[in-house]
């Protein structure tokens, strides 16, 4: 016989949740690699929680689940009702794996291998955001007070974030954190490289969830007794 719908949703789910958790750990892994060559800059919130780091201890990761706390926090509040579960995880998962990447990664010495590794750092971020972003889950804490903002001003998504990076950038700055040029190649291009890896994402999730259900499909397929083809 052939799979239940429930059966199909549970594949699905499974195919999804397997997206999200491994978009969060490219994610992570993107966002360290940047930091072992901070003297180039870093994404703006990257700046922030690294200067809270350098002014009251802890670790980076740690100040961008403290981050992420409040701003869920706040947008509960706001919004009357419950965070999703993805965003509680993204706020939590990110951190821990900044931090695991960060203690795992060496930092390059040369030059040439310092700028490699922060552009590929740039786009392992997109593409971990593309991932994670794909399945639909739950937007990441950030995302949310985006969307939040966006939504009460009538505001431009792209005018909302960008404000909102200046803001946590120059917050950072004041705090020690590392800003240079890479701080502005990320702010400006991070968002183009989205609008690819993000489409390319969610083409890669559709075509697992349906190749699974026809290899399912074909591998319940009942013989034919009398089969002669």
């Amino acid at each position: 016989m052939t799979m239940t719908h429930l059966q199909r949703k549970k594949r699905e789910n499974f195919i999804r949740w397997s997206f999200f958790f491994i978009g969060l750990v490219i994610l992570g892994l993107g966002i360290s690699m940047t930091m072992q060559v901070k003297e180039f800059g870093i994404g703006p919130w990257d700046v922030f929680h690294y200067g809270l780091f350098l002014q009251l201890g802890l670790t980076v990761g740690t100040w961008s689940i403290i981050a992420g706390l409040l701003i869920v926090l706040t947008s509960s509040v706001l919004q009357k009702k419950w965070p999703q579960v993805g965003t509680i995880l993204n706020m939590v998962l990110i951190g821990v794996f900044i931090d695991f990447f960060n203690w795992l990664l060496p930092e390059p010495e040369t030059l040439i291998m310092q700028l490699f590794i922060f552009i590929s750092g740039t786009f392992v971020i997109a593409l971990g955001i593309g991932v994670y972003v794909a399945p639909e889950i739950g937007a990441g804490p950030r995302d949310s007070l985006m969307l939040l903002i966006t939504k009460a001003t009538g505001w431009k998504v792209s005018s909302v974030r960008n404000g909102i990076e200046i803001i946590v950038a120059v917050l950072g700055f004041a705090l020690g954190g590392p800003v240079g040029a890479g701080t502005v190649f990320i702010a400006l291009f991070l968002g183009t490289f989205v609008g690819y890896t993000l489409p390319q994402a969610k083409t890669w999730l559709q075509f697992l969830i349906m190749k699974g259900d026809m290899y399912e499909d074909i591998y319940q397929r009942p013989l034919r007794a009398n089969h002669h083809d």
